[in-house]
């Protein structure tokens, strides 16, 4: 493949990815607006509904008064009506005995007292007669003098006078006089054939009536569906502002949610309605706040969901076009030591060269990129066995400074090539064997080599040492290249990771070695650590357990692994296994 078709292609898989996460956000756009406007729409929908449902539950409660009011008045109007309603003649006729039996059957309850009062003159009553119905005797008699009686006269005397002027009424209709609220009196004034009046027939208003009798029903009679389960607390006010009757206790006394006066008799009496536990306008603020509290968590839920496809399709894009580098930079990676190869690989088959010593320069040439070619094969063969899960090691004990020597020696031809030298620095005291894969050992070390090498940035000194700290063997591989940045360290050991600084990224991997040597320390129970300053280099350090928890088990688990294997792998120049 040619470079520049290579470049290209690379080229147009950056503008796609550019335009596939363009695509996205523009996707994710177009979900999030018509959401928000739907959630404004809702908004205003549901606080119109919390208005116009405060305004309802309102408007229920004052038509639940006027109910009442009504039902009270009907009460009145119907008793005095059956009972009041006595014939022109018992007044006309001087006959005012047949009002005995007139009460007698048509009895009522809730007055104090019965009257009957005729306009027409007798020798013994020039000004009219009023008798009082005695329901104990059930008799008629005159009443003695008291503040009751000077209020019934002072009530019928309007229809007294129209008597004495004769004056006629066609329509006369049930009266009430409340001018004194100890005695309320209701009046129904009698016609004769001619309307013109004769007299009176009234009761005297018994106020516990009301409160024990006719309030109640009416209530209970009045109540409508909605109250049913929250029935409020109505409660009667006198004109003084005492409180004369209570259906009940409200759980949280506020302010009263309607009022309404009583429209024919106690006219000066309010009636008055409370909720027991929360008001109309509670009740409606609290749905509205559990609606707007529901839909804004769907809203929330349906974002996040947003978000979060987002943010997966846009680490899966991230992952894409880090595969893509991957690709690109093991293609040159492979192409770098395969042309060298190529390039000797025909010298010698060509014969020009015929000095020994060229032969065998030639040769380790030769060598040094077959052994680099391996290693990124191996990179890549273990990372697929990773990634699937089926990694495995030949666990066995052995020497680790046998293990970094002969991993020096593969590397001194290429280190020599590049110019580069290594500061070895070996153990004081000889260190004792370790239970470990020579082979992945090995491969974590020529990666860790090779990242000096590439990150060097002109620095030609790599320095390695081995040592033991404790309970631990540690090698460290020390560079004086360009450094990582503190925010990246944690960063490196993924995947396909490339530290953001622009000298990096001229510089071609594949990303896959410390992930791979990180993968390889741990399942050795060990950690990998690096400490680095931008500028001044970086220091991996492998610290390998000497006696490891669990190893006799790792070694039952790496005989039974090896069991398992499949017949018919390719071997490999280092024991570490795909």
């Amino acid at each position: 493949m040619e470079p520049g078709f290579l470049l290209y292609s690379l080229g147009i898989m950056k503008v796609d990815g550019g335009l596939r996460r363009q695509r996205l956000w523009a996707g994710f756009a177009a979900v999030l607006l018509p959401l928000l406007v739907l959630l404004a729409l809702q908004y205003r929908w549901l606080v119109k509904l919390d208005q116009s449902s405060a305004k309802a539950q309102q408007a229920e409660l004052d038509n639940y008064l006027e109910a009442i009011t009504e039902k009270v008045e009907y009460t009145y109007r119907k008793d005095a009506e059956r009972v009041l309603n006595i014939p022109a003649y018992v007044f006309t006729e001087g006959r005012l005995e047949k009002a005995e039996n007139h009460f007698r059957k048509k009895g009522v309850e809730g007055a104090k007292h019965l009257f009957v009062f005729s306009f027409i003159p007798e020798p013994d009553y020039p000004k009219g007669k009023l008798l009082y119905f005695n329901p104990s005797c059930a008799l008629l008699a005159p009443p003695e003098w008291s503040s009751e009686v000077q209020a019934v006269y002072a009530a019928a005397s309007p229809w007294q006078l129209l008597a004495l002027k004769k004056a006629t009424v066609e329509h006369a209709v049930l009266t009430v006089d409340e001018r004194d609220p100890h005695v309320r009196i209701l009046l129904n004034p009698i016609t004769d054939d001619a309307w013109k009046v004769v007299g009176v027939a009234g009761m005297v208003l018994d106020p516990e009536h009301l409160r024990r009798e006719v309030l109640p029903m009416a209530i209970q009679e009045s109540l409508p569906d909605l109250f049913k389960d929250d029935q409020p607390v109505v409660t009667a006010w006198d004109a003084k502002d005492h409180r004369v009757f209570a259906s009940g206790l409200a759980d949280k006394p506020g302010a009263h949610e309607a009022e309404r006066a009583f429209s024919f008799v106690f006219t000066d009496w309010k009636l008055v309605l409370a909720s027991r536990h929360a008001t109309p306008a509670q009740v409606a603020r609290r749905n509205f706040l559990a609606n707007i509290g529901l839909s804004v968590a769907l809203a929330g839920a349906l974002l996040a969901g947003i978000v979060l496809t987002l943010r997966t399709a846009s680490r899966a894009m991230t992952l894409s076009q880090m595969k893509n580098d991957f690709v690109s930079n093991v293609s040159h990676e492979l192409r770098t030591p395969l042309a060298s190869i190529r390039v000797f690989g025909e010298l010698l088959r060509l014969g020009r060269v015929e000095n020994p010593d060229k032969v065998r320069e030639y040769g380790e040439y030769i060598e040094t990129e077959s052994r680099r070619l391996t290693q990124l094969i191996n990179n890549i063969l273990d990372f697929a066995s990773i990634e699937s899960g089926r990694k495995s090691y030949r666990f066995e004990r052995a020497c680790v400074e046998e293990v970094v020597d002969q991993t020096l020696k593969t590397f001194e031809v290429r280190l020599r090539q590049s110019g580069f030298h290594i500061v070895y620095e070996g153990p004081d005291t000889p260190l004792p064997t370790l239970l470990l894969d020579p082979g992945a050992l090995a491969q974590s070390l020529s990666n860790l080599l090779d990242n000096a090498v590439k990150y060097s940035n002109g620095g030609r000194e790599i320095a390695v040492a081995l040592r033991r700290e404790g309970g631990s063997v540690v090698i460290a591989v020390r560079d004086r290249g360009i450094g990582i940045p503190r925010d990246e360290v944690d960063k490196i050991f993924d995947r396909f990771h490339r530290v953001s600084t622009g000298l990096v990224h001229d510089v071609k991997g594949s990303g896959l070695g410390l992930s791979i040597v990180r993968h390889i320390v741990e399942a050795h129970r060990g950690r990998l650590t690096v400490e680095s300053r931008v500028g001044e280099g970086s220091t991996f350090s492998i610290h390998l357990p000497i006696d490891p928890l669990g190893a006799e088990q790792r070694d039952v688990q790496s005989q039974q692994s090896q069991q398992h294997q499949q017949p018919g792998t390719a071997p490999r120049d280092q024991p570490s296994e795909a």
